[in-house]
């Protein structure tokens, strides 16, 4: 009976936007586009261009998904953080710095990307808000400070933040030698909002010395971790490198594959993983992505 009654209503519901002229209203179901940026690299590490959708194998949570979306070459905007430590222990090197992220600002940004610039040393310091303006970001480059401690955790956070609510890729670029000295912001806290704001951390690790020895070689590995836990990359530079490490940098974001999904399970708040393979690997191929999200609490 109840199923005849709503049967009913229905039709006559119907009947009544049919005779008014009007639209019955839409019902939807708000599931979200899960994006994934990868890079494939060969063994020498040279991006491999020219992979084609049913190359690929995406999984969450081990079941395999349906890829909706996918680009070669991801013309989305790109969002970038570039933080650079002034702490004492790297401030031998910020002038080379400085010079060579204006390099890079030059030749990488679009009109359609942004670029906040931060300093972190006792505190974070915004520098210049996101902006296109290569300009603005010279100037801001030039004035930055010398500190004495290092809130390299704190520079994470608040950076990873800043992405968060922003539209397309972003990217945090991180220069420092690895040591967080200001008590506050941890290593899990940071890492954590890195993950929340789908922010790929790439950290320069400026080298102070070739030995071990007098090296913060904890510090280095959680910069290390904070890229292999986010999809981004490493990389080690001294003053005589760093524009090469720029270039390379540049060349890894402009070679990203776009793999969009719609999660097969809607329901569920906590940590799903993301596992991206090729169908038939090639031998010395590495496939790097985000190893994971946190879903909205809309999907």
């Amino acid at each position: 009976m109840k199923a005849l009654c709503a049967a009913f209503c229905c039709a006559f519901g119907l009947a009544v936007y049919a005779q008014t002229g009007t639209q019955p209203p839409t019902i939807s179901v708000n599931v979200r586009l899960v994006n994934v940026f990868v890079n494939v690299t060969d063994d020498k590490g040279a991006p491999v261009p020219g992979l084609t959708k049913d190359e690929f194998l995406l999984s969450e949570d081990d079941h395999p998904q349906k890829i909706a979306v996918f680009e070669r070459q991801s013309e989305l905007p790109l969002e970038i953080v570039l933080a650079i430590d002034t702490s004492g222990s790297v401030h031998k090197d910020l002038f080379v710095e400085q010079e060579a992220a204006k390099n890079f600002v030059h030749s990488l940004l679009r009109p359609v990307d942004h670029l906040d610039l931060m300093e972190f040393a006792d505190n974070v310091r915004e520098m210049v808000f996101f902006t296109n303006n290569a300009g603005r970001i010279d100037r801001g480059l030039n004035g930055m400070q010398r500190g004495a401690a290092t809130a390299l955790y704190s520079g994470v956070y608040l950076a990873s933040q800043s992405l968060a609510p922003r539209s397309g890729r972003k990217v945090l670029v991180v220069i420092s030698d690895g040591g967080n000295t200001v008590k506050g912001t941890t290593y899990d806290q940071a890492l954590e909002q890195a993950l929340r704001g789908e922010v790929m951390v790439y950290p320069i690790i400026d080298v102070p010395i070739s030995a071990s020895a007098g090296r913060d070689l904890a510090g280095e590995h959680a910069l290390i971790t904070l890229a292999q836990e986010t999809g981004g990359k490493y990389y080690y530079a001294d003053a005589t490198s760093l524009d090469r490490t720029f270039a390379q940098l540049s060349d890894d974001l402009r070679t990203q594959y776009l793999l969009g999904y719609y999660p097969s399970n809607r329901s569920g708040s906590g940590f799903r993983s993301i596992s991206v393979k090729l169908r038939s690997p090639s031998e010395g191929y590495i496939v790097r992505n985000r190893p994971g999200y946190y879903p909205s609490p809309l999907q």
